[in-house]
């Protein structure tokens, strides 16, 4: 019998796995693959954006509050969840930028930071692995950070000389990163809402684009999963203080999106066995060698 597949979803705060990814891991629960989100902080410094719920009470406990949700995405997703423990370190805002809090996760020197990372990784035994490019899908200093600790514990993970006493070595087959949004992407979107006689939120985004470079060149893998953009919706409502159930992410009609754009994309970043490009799943080439593992 073939080994059960496994994943692993690196993000930086509790939201994340829900805003990027998320239709992708419920499919793969669907399918029964083990699914494994990482979060790397707390998200204790994180803006509440819901204007219902930006209240002194939700500040006074904005910690325990993520945490309950996170634990409720979780269960709409049905994944697997664990807490790298660091400090958010919020973003900065300012010209020039303030200096980051003491002892937050984006000052942490990248070696210890993967510590607990390498850990889970020899626990868990991931064959696919999925994270943040090196800007960090955009440029929070807890992505940019959660980037760099998700390639060192990849590289470090399978090498018995590195960090021995974290457990049995184990190397992921495949690193990817999270294209989330792509120029060809949002002008689907633009475009399907313009034909549908409905107000594009995207009018203003693709007028900032014009000065910024294009991640679309870089998707090696599109994976098939409009039929569960309703459970990651329903994830990303359930982080309530992070998202205004009015805003702007749902403005866009479910059957628009599935029709324009029913895929979620990534870069495959590494990989240990060969799999032609373009894939439409993470673990191609790996479905074929999980059983001899």
């Amino acid at each position: 019998m073939a080994e059960q597949l496994r994943l692993m979803a690196v993000h930086a705060h509790p939201d994340d796995e829900s805003s990027k990814g998320a239709a992708t891991t419920a499919k793969y629960v669907a399918q029964g693959v083990n699914v494994l989100v990482v979060t790397c902080t707390g998200g204790e410094r994180g803006s509440v954006l819901n204007p219902k719920l930006d209240r002194p009470d939700v500040w006074a406990n904005i910690g325990e509050i993520r945490r309950a949700e996170m634990d409720a995405a979780r269960a709409i997703l049905g994944i697997d969840q664990a807490w790298l423990g660091f400090v958010d370190s919020g973003l900065p805002e300012g010209d020039p930028l303030p200096p980051l809090p003491e002892g937050c996760f984006a000052l942490q020197d990248v070696e210890v930071a993967a510590r607990p990372l390498v850990r889970l990784m020899r626990e868990f035994r991931p064959h696919v692995v999925t994270t943040y490019d090196e800007e960090g899908g955009y440029p929070h200093p807890d992505h940019i950070m959660c980037h760099k600790v998700s390639v060192a514990a990849f590289e470090a993970a399978g090498d018995p000389e590195r960090y021995p006493e974290l457990g049995a070595p184990w190397q992921p087959l495949k690193l990817y990163y999270d294209i989330g949004f792509s120029k060809g992407k949002i002008m689907a979107l633009h475009e399907g809402m313009l034909a549908a006689g409905l107000e594009s939120p995207y009018e203003e985004w693709l007028k900032r684009w014009e000065d910024r470079p294009d991640k679309g060149p870089r998707i090696t893998t599109r994976v098939e999963c409009a039929e569960y953009f309703p459970v990651r919706d329903d994830a990303l409502r359930a982080h309530a203080t992070q998202v205004d159930p009015d805003g702007f992410w749902f403005h866009v009609p479910m059957e628009l999106q599935q029709r324009a754009w029913p895929t979620e994309d990534y870069e495959l970043a590494r990989s240990m066995v060969d799999s032609p490009l373009p894939e439409s799943d993470l673990f191609a080439g790996v479905r074929e060698t999980a059983h001899a593992r």
